[in-house]
This record gives C-alpha cells, structure tokens and sequence, in this order.
C-alpha cells in the first residue's frame, strides 16, 4: 500500500454558531474520514484548544462573544502548527486581508461549494504535516499530540525543561521545536557526553586568547552565543561533579567570566537539557547534584518510545522515505512486520532502517518478505554492496562507517566504550563520527 498523509486521521475543530451549518460541516468532514469537534463561541473554542490538540480549525467570522479576526492570534498561541480556515457569510476585501495577516490559511466566503472547502483543507493539512528544514517532530498517537500540547504550553515561558527518554526518540527534536515556538534568538547546542571538565569550561565559558597552550584567539563560549536564546545541554547526565559544580554556579548567577579573563559577562539564556538516563534515580545514588536537577527541571518533558505510538510509524516511514527521495510502496503485510518489532534505536533505528532499504532493495514495492529479510540481515552481515565499490580506498570507508554503526548499536551509542573496545582514541572516533556523519 502507498503512504500518503490522506490516510491519516486528521482532527478538525469548527467554531460556528450557528448550528444547522455547523452540524452539516461535521457530517460531511466526518463522512470524509476526519475527528470533529463542534462549539459555537469563542469561549468555548478557547477551553478546547487549551486542553486538546487539532490539526486544523474552522472559524467563523462573527460569534455571539467576538469578532473571530480578533480571535486568530489567540488561537494561534494555543494550536501554532495548526491551520485555520475562516469562513463567513458577510466577507469583506478588508476581513480577507486582515485575517490573512493574522496568521489564517485562507478565507471562504458562504456559500461555498463543499468540494473548494475539502480542497482548501486537505491542502492546509498536508502542508501542516510536510516537515520543515529543521525537522519537526512527526507523527499523530495520542502520545505525540499530547507532547505537542505540552511543548505548545510551556514554549512561551522562560522555564527550564528538562526532557527524558530513550536513545534515538528524538529528544533534541523536541527541545528544537520548543525553541522555534519561543521566538528566541539563537538555538546554542553542547553535547555533554563524555566531555572531559576542561573542555566543558572552555565551551560554555569561552576563553581568551593565551588562557592556555592552544588559545591562540578570543573564542566566545556557549553561554555568550546563547544570550536571549536557547542553551540546549544534551546528555547533561553524563556531566562529572566538577562541571555539574560548574554548571550550577551560572544558572544561579547568570554571570561567568571567559577563562583567562576576568570580564563578568551576563547572559540571558533559557535551559534546555535532555537526557536518556533517570536523573532523580541518579541523585539518589549520589550520582546527580539535587540542587542541580531542581535547577534544571521546572518542566519535565517524557518522550514516548516508538512501541508506545506504533501508528505514527506509516508517517514516519512516508517521512524518511521523502527525505530520501525513495520510491517505495509498502504492503500492508510488510507494514505490520515493522510494527511488531522491538524498535530498541526508536526512530533514529527505523531512519537507519529505510534508508538501508532505500540504497539495497531493488524495485518498487516492499514485500513482507522484504522486510523480514532487511530486518534480519544488517548493513554489516550483506557486505556484496562494497564491492561496487571503485577503488580500495572508497570500499574501506564504507567498511569503517558501517564497522563503527554497529559497536555503537552494541554498546547503545556509548562512545566512550565503543573506543576503548576497537581500540582507537576517543577523539579519533568522534572525527570518524562526524567525517561519516553517524548519528550518536
């Protein structure tokens, strides 16, 4: 079968008051295969979007408690990602215009053929699920409409967040989206695993030019670069006691100096951490400072593991399969092989997956057969492919990216420990990562 966003389930919600043309619009999207949701008042439609998520709203113009112009830019604080069709009877050139700039997908005016509304929705609706460069979260189980929820709520505070979950589920995903729905300036990332005190000093502070051996510059830090934006610390559980010490002393100050000078610099900075371990398991063990974790999770976002929202993964399949620019139409057979397994990588797993899919398996349609076959034999068990391969050269690139692939997967993306274990520097591994851009 062919995975389209058609054949997702979208919800809709209508506010229109007055009831024979609301209760018409429900029958006909509802017999069209859409989740409705009727109210006629502002009031109402307000409760809702608060506590529920749609992917898409009609509005009428004039209700008994407002103007709906005057309703858009509200609604768009609570449904931001969602788009709104507004529909009245008395449009104006002017209405047209001015709901436009508040932020609606289009304007019909009634009457309106059934078929030009349908249109205008199902073009609103996959132009909400086509992922933007940044790569938005995907996907529409009930875990992942209420994540969105949340991230929707707590985007326009300057509370930190701290965000849990599995490897591979898209946690940076997550801190990127709340970050694009704060109107923040500058997202700043700094990956903390297995960073070593020294270089954590001098990526969050910066230095100055002659602090040590090496600094042959100024280099501004991590905290400088996130000033009126987002410091994103990813993996922040890895931290030693020294920079968690460190660390601390800045979120309650807001103040550091770059190392080697002795300039206080304030920064205005929202935190963002994330982690795949229990961090309140890791502070009763002594592990974590509980000042710290306080400090860092006003707000706690759990992302839910790909086994807990199995039908997101047709989209998230139509997702890569776009991102790859791969002709490929799945059986329905072949698709519920894929849901019943473990998916231990989660997403970034089932990305690996049909891209391997994508480069190896000839034609067009995927069988179940295929993909049991794909399942079971890895990058690393069917090497035939390397021997295409040019020249020697090229051939052994390919064997060294997928050789590192799987000792990151056996060692669940411990960097550390898959180094040790071939036998290469650390830092010689995390050049291979990024020379073969292997997603950690």
């Amino acid at each position: 079968m062919a995975l389209t966003t058609s054949e997702v389930k979208s919800k809709v919600l209508i506010v229109e008051d007055d009831r024979g043309v609301g209760i018409s619009l429900r029958t006909i999207l509802e017999e069209e295969g859409y989740e409705v949701e009727l109210v006629d008042c502002m009031k109402k439609a307000r409760e809702i979007a608060q506590r529920e998520y749609f992917h898409a709203v009609l509005l009428d113009l004039w209700l008994p408690d407002g103007n709906g112009l005057d309703f858009i830019k509200e609604l768009k604080e609570y449904l931001p990602m969602s788009p709104i069709i507004v529909i009245t009877g008395h449009g104006k050139t002017e209405h047209a215009v001015r709901s436009i700039k508040e932020g609606a997908f289009d304007f019909l005016e009634k009457p309106f053929s059934m078929e030009k509304l349908l249109l205008t929705l199902r073009k609103a609706l996959e132009l909400s699920f086509a992922p933007s460069e940044e790569e938005d979260i995907v996907g529409i189980s009930k875990p992942i409409m209420a994540l969105k929820g949340l991230i929707n709520k707590v985007a326009k505070s300057s509370a930190s967040v701290l965000i849990l979950g599995e490897s591979g589920v898209g946690k940076e995903l997550v801190a990127r989206r709340i970050h694009r729905l704060s109107q923040r300036k500058s997202f700043i990332d700094l990956n903390c695993a297995n960073i070593s005190d020294e270089l954590f000093e001098s990526e969050l502070f910066g230095y100055e030019k002659g602090a040590f051996t090496s600094a042959v510059s100024r280099k501004h830090g991590k905290l400088e670069l996130a000033h009126d934006g987002t410091l994103f610390l990813d993996e922040i559980g890895d931290l030693s006691p020294k920079s968690q010490a460190k660390l601390l002393r800045v979120l309650e100050t807001k103040q550091f100096s770059r190392l080697g000078g002795n300039q206080v610099i304030t920064s205005s900075f929202r935190l963002i951490s994330a982690s795949n371990k229990n961090l309140s398991e890791m502070v009763e063990k002594g592990l974590f400072r509980e000042d710290l974790y306080h400090r860092i999770s006003t707000i706690v976002i759990q992302v839910p593991p790909l086994r807990e929202r199995l039908e997101d993964i047709p989209i998230l399949i139509e997702h890569f399969l776009k991102k790859y620019a791969c002709r490929k139409v799945f059986t329905e057979e072949a698709l519920k092989v894929i849901k019943s397994q473990r998916w231990r990588g989660n997403v970034r797993e089932l990305k690996n997956f049909v891209e391997k899919l994508c480069i190896l398996h000839e034609g067009e349609e995927v069988s179940k057969a295929d993909v049991e076959k794909f399942l079971g034999v890895g990058y690393e068990e069917d090497l035939s492919f390397l021997f295409s391969e040019q020249d020697l050269r090229t051939a052994k690139q390919a064997f060294e990216k997928l050789f590192i692939q799987k000792k990151l997967r056996e060692y669940n993306n411990d960097v550390k420990k898959v180094a040790q274990v071939i036998g290469i520097d650390l830092s010689n591994l995390y050049r291979k990562i990024k020379l073969y851009r292997i997603e950690v």
